[in-house]
């Protein structure tokens, strides 16, 4: 039985193996140029870098009714 798994097992690596050669490759400057590319672009929708509005904002603090 060990014999039979462990060739099943490794046809799964080589079936894995040949899965990623044949993944087209992009060099890493690329890459980043394209990734800055995209950041660039897409700046003026990032909340993270414009701010968001009190009145969008969906974690905003509730506010606190209190009856004296």
């Amino acid at each position: 039985m060990s014999g039979s798994s462990s060739v099943a097992a490794m046809k799964k690596v080589v079936q894995q193996l040949r899965l990623e050669a044949s993944v087209t490759r992009v060099k890493v400057s690329q890459a980043a140029t394209e990734l800055k590319q995209f950041c660039l672009q897409n700046a003026q929708h990032d909340p993270l870098l414009t701010g968001v509005s009190s009145s969008t904002n969906p974690f905003r603090p509730q506010k606190v009714c209190s009856f004296l």
